[in-house]
C-alpha cells in the first residue's frame, strides 16, 4: 500500500479523540510582590473558579502561536514579554470534559498592564503568589512547577532582567530577586556579584535623574548585556548554604 492510500483510507475516529489546549503563566512584579494572571472563568466546568488564562488551539495556529494569542487576550500586549514553552499535562482526568492535553508557557515582563476577561471569562485579576484562591482543574500544580522554573532560571539565566525596563539600576533588579526567591538579599553582596558575571549586565553612561529616598548620589544606570547564561551563577541562598 502506498503512503497516499494509507492517508487515504485512514479514519482518525478509529482512535479515542484527544483535544489540545496551552495554559500560560504570566507573571509580574506590583509593588515588590510577585503576582500570577488568573482569569474567572464564566463557565462550566469550574464556573465561578479562579485559573490561568488559557484556551484551545485553533485550527492553523501552532502552540507558541496560541500562547501568545491567549496572552493578548488577557493583557493586550505582547511586547517585551519573555515566554518559553514550560511542561506538558495528559494526567486522563486532569478535565471533566474530554481527554485533554496541556501545554504549558510561562511569560515574564515588567509593568503588565491591568487584565482584561477574554470572551470566556468572568474576570481577570493579578494575584500575589501567597494569596492565591484555590484554582481549577490541575493549574495549582502547573504554578507550582512555573515558579520552581522562574527561581532556577534566576540563577543562571539573565531572565531577571526581562522583569524590569530597557534601563535599570542594580538596586530594581535586586527587588526582582528578592520578588521571585521570596527572601531579602544583602545589596551590597548583590551588588557586587552582578557586576562579576560577565555579559549579564552592561553600563549605559547614565544616572537616575535624582538620588535615593534618602538622598545620597544618583544610582547608574545599566541594560541587558549579550550573555545568555550566567557564569558565575547567582545561586538561591539555601543553594549556596547546601553546597558549602
Amino acid at each position: 500500500m502506498s503512503e497516499s492510500e494509507y492517508l487515504a483510507g485512514y479514519d482518525p475516529r478509529a482512535y479515542p479523540a484527544v483535544a489540545v489546549t496551552v495554559d500560560v503563566v504570566a507573571l509580574t512584579i506590583i509593588g515588590g510582590v510577585l503576582h500570577v494572571l488568573l482569569v474567572e472563568r464564566g463557565e462550566p466546568p469550574y464556573a465561578g473558579r479562579w485559573a490561568l488564562p488559557g484556551g484551545f488551539i485553533r485550527p492553523g495556529e501552532d502552540l507558541d502561536q496560541a500562547a501568545l494569542r491567549e496572552l493578548s487576550e488577557e493583557t493586550g500586549m505582547t511586547d517585551r514579554v519573555h515566554i518559553e514553552q514550560l511542561a506538558s499535562y495528559g494526567a486522563p482526568d486532569r478535565d471533566p470534559r474530554m481527554r485533554i492535553v496541556s501545554v504549558s508557557y510561562l511569560a515574564f515582563a515588567p509593568d503588565l498592564p491591568d487584565p482584561r476577561a477574554g470572551s470566556d471569562a468572568a474576570d481577570a485579576a493579578w494575584y500575589g503568589i501567597d494569596n492565591l484562591p484555590k484554582l481549577a482543574f490541575d493549574h495549582e500544580r502547573i504554578l507550582g512547577h512555573a515558579l520552581e522554573r522562574a527561581r532556577a532560571k534566576l540563577e543562571y539565566t539573565p531572565l531577571a532582567t526581562a522583569f524590569v525596563g530597557e534601563t535599570f539600576t542594580i538596586s530594581e533588579l535586586r527587588r526582582v530577586y528578592e520578588s521571585v526567591w521570596g527572601v531579602p538579599l544583602h545589596a551590597g553582596n548583590f551588588h557586587r556579584k552582578i557586576l562579576s558575571v560577565p555579559g549579564f549586565v552592561e553600563g549605559t553612561g547614565e544616572t537616575t535623574e535624582s538620588g535615593g529616598a534618602r538622598g545620597g548620589p544618583r544610582a547608574k544606570l545599566y541594560r541587558a548585556g549579550d550573555a545568555r547564561l550566567l557564569h558565575p551563577a547567582l545561586l538561591r541562598p539555601e543553594r549556596e548554604e547546601e553546597i558549602r
